[in-house]
């Protein structure tokens, strides 16, 4: 599982010129599931997510989660996280998750997530989408379940 996560102000997804998810400060989050991901590896991840400190405290220092901020999220499945550009030009997807699969563990994701007690918006697995952030900082963090879990 990976995960691309910006800190923002503001973060919205559109889906056939309609906003479908919005949320004001918080997390937008990428989330790129591998058919290997089982549901504890989504649940180490939600874990992880929600206690990262990447919030400003008093100080100036990262120093506070999201919950401490009362921050929401924006989660967006994302499969080309798993592109693999080494041969040629053209991505390939092999290592993505099949869609059913994926889909699952990407409910399981935002369920997680809720389950801590966060707002949670969401996209359409698997649809167009338009999503517009304002990045606060800018403040981008990668996370991939094969290097920063303890498995």
């Amino acid at each position: 599982m990976k995960t691309v996560i910006q800190r923002v102000e503001n973060a919205s997804v559109a889906i056939d010129g309609k906003v479908h998810g919005r949320i004001d400060r918080g997390y937008m989050i990428l989330v790129g599931i591998q058919n290997e991901d089982v549901p504890e590896t989504v649940k180490k991840m939600a874990e992880k997510i929600a206690n990262l400190r990447i919030f400003e405290d008093e100080n100036g220092k990262m120093n506070r989660n999201l919950s401490q901020v009362q921050g929401a999220i924006l989660s967006i499945s994302q499969f080309t996280l798993y592109a693999d550009c080494r041969r040629g030009n053209r991505p390939s997807f092999d290592t993505a998750g099949e869609p059913v699969h994926a889909k699952e563990m990407y409910l399981l994701f935002n369920k997680e997530m809720r389950e801590k007690g966060f707002q949670v918006e969401e996209g359409i697995f698997g649809a167009d989408m338009k999503v517009e952030l304002l990045n606060d900082g800018p403040v981008t963090i990668i996370l991939d379940s094969d290097h920063d879990l303890h498995r």
